[in-house]
């Protein structure tokens, strides 16, 4: 059972990091940075976003990406700036 819970807050924390990443990257389009250095930003997190996704499909298999999609669909679609 403690293997379990441990597994599911694993894939919890994994999800919560790959949603944090893909909010950060948003921002880096809307943000102030332009040119080279917003591309940067971005690059740098959709490749930290691969490496959640494969710590996830190691813990979950074949799910990992449906996990995700669902899991995005809480994300608004626009920023809100603050």
């Amino acid at each position: 059972m403690l293997e379990m819970e441990k597994h599911d807050s694993e894939v919890a924390r994994l999800l919560a990091l790959f949603r944090a990443e893909y909010e950060a990257a948003q921002w880096g389009l809307s943000g102030l940075a332009f040119g080279t250095s917003q591309h940067k930003f971005i690059t740098t997190k959709m490749e930290n976003m691969w490496k959640v996704h494969e710590e996830l499909h190691n813990l979950v298999g074949e799910t990992a990406m449906a996990m995700i999609a669902e899991d995005l669909k809480q994300v608004p679609d626009e920023i809100e700036h603050q």
